[in-house]
C-alpha cells in the first residue's frame, strides 16, 4: 500500500493529465481506499493551494488562467434565478458560494456554475430537497467567488449586481 503523500502525488499526476473529470469512486478504486479517504486527499491537495475543481462528473484541474474575485451579496430566494442568470450572461463562473458565520467560520460550498442550464440544475436540486441555499443562514447575506477570463468581465459582474441591488458594499 502506498504511503498518503506517494497517493498525493499520484492524484495530483491523474488529474494534471486528464482531458475528463475522474470520479472519487474511481480514485477509491485505483488506490483501494475508500471514497472518502479520496474526498479527504482532495482537501489536503487544495489546501497545499493545489486548484482542483469537483465536478458532476468528478474531480479535474483547473488548467484555466482565469482572473476571480469575490463578491459580498444580498438577496431573497425569489432572486436566486436572476442573480445567477446575470452572472453568468455575461460569460463569467460562479464558483462557490461561502457564508461567514459567527460561531462556525467560514462555511463555502462549490458551484461550478457557467450556463443557464447549470443554474436550472442547480434550482431544481433546491427545489426537490429539504434543504435551503447556504445564505438562508446568514439573513440571506453570502459571498459568490466568481471567475472569468478577464477583468473587464469581473467589472461587469460588479456594475450588474450594483445596479440590481444584489452588492453589499463594506
Amino acid at each position: 500500500m502506498k504511503s498518503k503523500d506517494d497517493r498525493l502525488l499520484e492524484i495530483k499526476n491523474i488529474l494534471e493529465n486528464s482531458t475528463v473529470p475522474v470520479s472519487g469512486t474511481e480514485l477509491a478504486k485505483t488506490f483501494q481506499v475508500s471514497r472518502q479517504v479520496i474526498v479527504q486527499d482532495i482537501g489536503l491537495l487544495r489546501a497545499q493551494n493545489i486548484d482542483i475543481l469537483s465536478t458532476q462528473r468528478g474531480y479535474c484541474m483547473n488548467h484555466s488562467n482565469r482572473y476571480k474575485r469575490i463578491f459580498k451579496v444580498y438577496h431573497h430566494d425569489d432572486e436566486i434565478v436572476e442573480e445567477m442568470n446575470s452572472i453568468v450572461d455575461l460569460g463569467a463562473k460562479i464558483d462557490d458560494v461561502f457564508i461567514e458565520h459567527r460561531i462556525y467560520g467560514k462555511i463555502i460550498c462549490e458551484m461550478n456554475i457557467k450556463s443557464r442550464k447549470d443554474v436550472e440544475k442547480f434550482m431544481e436540486n433546491i427545489y426537490n430537497s429539504v434543504s435551503t441555499p447556504l445564505k438562508n443562514i446568514t439573513n440571506n447575506y453570502h459571498f459568490h467567488t466568481i471567475s472569468a477570463e478577464d477583468e473587464e468581465t469581473l467589472d461587469q459582474v460588479e456594475t450588474m449586481l450594483e445596479e440590481k441591488n444584489l452588492l453589499v458594499k463594506e
